[in-house]
């Protein structure tokens, strides 16, 4: 008899939540598009569940010009009049907004930095940080690496990006390992995250 998987339970018994769980969560990012639609996504996410935006990824997608950061950043304000009318996104104007203005802030971290990659990582010394947390109580919002994130990105002009959006980016981005040591996800991870040699340093 195959014994079942214990994973985190926030996954609940939805597919896609499962999937994401299984194979993204948690998986330290090193690409900057992938950076990129973690923020806009983890920025949508304000107020509103993570099943939701996640379930709509693929029409972000569609409107964000998968992601691409060169492109956001030249989206005209008719381009997003026309967003505001796309039905496979969350239709608020700040946070579109916000997109367009993100892309542009996060072309300039690139510029500065060589990439955006090299810059976030910086705020965990370039390797993930591994919790060991046993419930999910025990799952903080936010800490002392996302309030300086947050701090900081704001003063590059990041606009959605508190603390609390900030560690659920990190959480997303394999920055830290907040799966729950029962999780079959968490060991492995934790394996990884040792391999890492400070990149982003």
């Amino acid at each position: 008899m195959v014994k079942a998987l214990v994973r985190c339970p926030w996954p609940k018994d939805d597919p896609l939540m499962v999937a994401y769980h299984d194979t993204e969560w948690g998986v330290p990012v090193r690409d900057d598009r992938k950076h990129f639609e973690f923020l806009v996504l983890d920025g949508f996410q304000a107020g509103l569940s993570w099943a939701l935006v996640l379930h709509k990824r693929e029409g972000f997608r569609k409107a964000f010009a998968g992601f691409d950061p060169p492109r956001v950043a030249r989206f005209t304000p008719v381009r997003v009049e026309r967003l505001l009318l796309d039905p496979g996104i969350v239709r608020n104007r700040q946070k579109v907004e916000a997109t367009v203005w993100n892309a542009r802030a996060f072309l300039r971290v690139q510029a500065e930095f060589g990439s955006f990659d090299r810059y976030i990582w910086r705020f965990v010394g370039g390797r993930m940080k591994v919790n060991r947390h046993r419930t999910p109580a025990e799952l903080p919002a936010t800490s002392p690496e996302s309030e300086a994130m947050a701090k900081d990105l704001r003063t590059r002009g990041f606009s959605f990006c508190g603390s609390t959006i900030c560690y659920a980016y990190m959480q997303a981005a394999g920055m830290v390992n907040d799966h729950l040591t029962s999780c079959f996800r968490h060991a492995p991870l934790s394996a990884l995250g040792k391999r890492m040699k400070g990149a982003g340093r």
